[in-house]
């Protein structure tokens, strides 16, 4: 065991060493702690660092309790999943009646998924005033993209939905009946539903890098992200969900069966499963403004490893795979960074045009290439890795960008071409 704690220590310095991290680590193993340690800060006003105590928003992590409380609404028989998503949700918010509770646990609805870049809700409405009518009527209750069931599509759309119908059903709010109905019961007291403006105690703030400063995220209303995300919480609560879903605690065995049944996708309820080293993981991750967390779960082998951040410095994917390969005795190669390459200015400057206005444009500034976001207020520095391959400076890329140019000249970023003037 004392080998296995100096080898994460020393890849998880090494990693570090590349990427100004602020968060925390936690790695358990057979109740034991391995590896814990935090980093960075948690709020730069007021020069306050990150502990094992702070509190993190853990973004789309939420989601296993969203679905973990239907299930809770499913034991009580309150409702049933397979039955049409319609027979749970308020009157004035019925969607495509052929979707079931069960297409929305496992993003099989169809739904059409606003969260894209022609829409104007990220970085635009969902900084506004919050109305759940408006939400739902413009953003949510829309065509089905595809028939119900017919196909994987990652949508929060689908647990903001499940998120009202654990309000319908219950007659508790979503805080409520996450705080009455598992917070409480598992002892999980620093665990709390962020609604945008509630202090929230020992809360880390979110950073991003604008330029080569590092400066709070953009603003977006929290009360959006209900079912979704919008969960704060720390390393000593996750350790006690994590031994809840170990243990089989609070559900029947038929709900648990159900819960971690696998569908399209590797995808459970809010979890996504995969077998690796011959055994099973249930994982999730969480990724939104300033926030990149992740956390694993190796049931049968009495495994946690848990990554919260509040800035964006790491890929926390790699880093905990990385972490569970040194944990099943993987060799592991040592962490690097992609190596830049020297292209001319004007090579550089070609790529530089507006692809879809205020949401995807790129600047070269000072001699170096920003990827512009946020109607220009948001510049995040790539560098050229390859032909038409760029990276962000400050953040551990696995796959770069590709800008790439076509057989007749016409030069594309994210699917959308360089409008010309």
């Amino acid at each position: 065991m004392q080998e296995l704690q100096s080898r994460l220590e020393t890849y998880i310095n090494k990693y570090l060493d590349w990427w100004d991290f602020y968060g925390v680590i936690q790695v358990t193993n057979k109740g034991e702690v391995l590896f814990k340690n935090a980093y960075g800060f948690a709020n730069i006003e007021f020069d306050i660092k990150n502990d094992m105590n702070s509190r993190f928003s853990i973004a789309s992590m939420s989601k296993q309790f969203t679905a973990f409380a239907i299930m809770l609404l499913y034991d009580e028989k309150m409702l049933d999943i397979d039955k049409p998503a319609n027979s749970y949700l308020p009157y004035d918010m019925q969607t495509d009646e052929s979707i079931t509770v069960h297409h929305l646990l496992t993003h099989t609805s169809g739904l059409h998924n606003f969260t894209n870049f022609e829409e104007d809700f990220f970085g635009g409405y969902n900084r506004m005033n919050y109305s759940i009518d408006y939400f739902f009527r413009n953003y949510i209750n829309k065509k089905p993209t595809t028939p119900a069931g017919t196909g994987f599509n990652y949508n929060n759309s689908n647990y903001n939905l499940l998120a009202w119908i654990i309000e319908n059903v219950s007659g508790e709010s979503y805080v409520e009946f996450l705080r009455n109905h598992l917070f409480l019961p598992l002892q999980m007291m620093n665990s709390d539903v962020d609604d945008g403006c509630k202090p929230i105690k020992n809360r880390s703030s979110n950073y991003v890098k604008d330029f080569n400063k590092t400066v709070k995220c953009p603003y977006f209303n929290e009360k959006f992200s209900i079912g979704a995300g919008a969960i704060v919480s720390n390393c000593e609560d996750l350790y006690k969900w994590y031994t809840c879903l170990r243990d089989r605690k609070l559900l029947s065995e038929e709900a648990y069966a159900r819960f971690f049944s696998v569908n399209q996708n590797n995808y459970c309820y809010g979890l996504e499963h995969h077998h690796v080293y011959g055994t099973d993981k249930y994982s999730h991750g969480g990724d939104h403004l300033g926030i990149s967390t992740y956390m694993q779960n190796f049931f049968d082998e009495d495994i946690c490893i848990i990554i919260l951040s509040n800035n964006e410095a790491i890929n926390q994917y790699k880093l905990g795979n990385s972490i569970s390969d040194i944990l099943h005795h993987v060799d592991v190669a040592a962490p690097t960074k992609h190596q830049e390459i020297q292209i001319k200015e004007s090579q550089l400057e070609k790529y530089c045009g507006t692809y879809l206005k205020d949401k995807i444009e790129v600047e070269f500034i000072n001699g170096r290439l920003y990827f512009t976001r946020f109607a220009g207020n948001l510049h995040i520095e790539i560098y050229p890795v390859g032909e038409g391959k760029f990276v962000r400076r400050y953040y551990d890329q696995i796959a770069p960008y590709r800008i790439a140019e076509n057989e007749n000249g016409k030069i594309s970023f994210f699917g959308y071409f360089k409008e010309s003037f």
